[in-house]
């Protein structure tokens, strides 16, 4: 985690900031997927109640060189500005960039239960009596599903800052919920 890659999603009469970063997100995704390394994470430095406009991506220079060689943003060049692959300033402070799975629709968890077998009709039912809906107000990115086709949020969580650095892996989506990148 060494050097970064700033991507900017700029205005555009046209299309929304969260749809533009969305789009660009997506197109990250399976180019990390594609690679599938886990050596490059992601954070969103303005995020606030929304991503924001900038998606920030953390690794070696060699990854990032590696995922730029792909032309992985084919297609949003006119709808983002992507800067130089840069060494990282020097920083006292590291955080967990997380995908949070929040529980939204119990009758869709437990009718997936139900279809695998795990439970019976008869006990989702009950249990649908005790189950509340969870709602959360974290930033979240509306992708679909390239296996399913369908839509869905992908809430994450910018962790607390810590002092030092913990090494791991990144998904797919340059996500972890042990590994950090730099904070600056």
């Amino acid at each position: 985690m060494d050097h970064y890659l700033e991507i900017r999603v700029l205005p555009d009469p046209e299309f929304t900031e969260p749809l533009l970063m969305a789009a660009l997100f997506a197109k990250l995704h399976r180019a990390l997927g594609a690679r599938g390394q886990g050596d490059i994470g992601v954070s969103f430095p303005e995020y606030g109640k929304t991503p924001g406009a900038v998606l920030r991506l953390h690794g070696s220079h060699a990854a990032l060189n590696e995922l730029e060689a792909t032309r992985w943003r084919a297609g949003l060049s006119d709808y983002c500005r992507c800067s130089t692959i840069a060494p990282v300033p020097v920083v006292s402070h590291w955080r967990v960039v997380s995908r949070v799975q929040v529980k939204s629709s119990p009758e869709r968890l437990l009718r997936r239960s139900v279809r695998k077998g795990w439970l019976s009709e008869e006990q989702a039912e009950a249990r649908l009596q005790t189950m509340k809906t969870q709602q959360t107000t974290l930033p979240y990115l509306s992708l679909k599903s390239l296996s399913s086709g369908q839509s869905f949020r992908l809430f994450f969580r910018h962790g607390d800052m810590l002092s030092a650095p913990v090494t791991g892996r990144f998904s797919s989506y340059g996500l972890s919920a042990q590994a950090t990148i730099p904070w600056f």
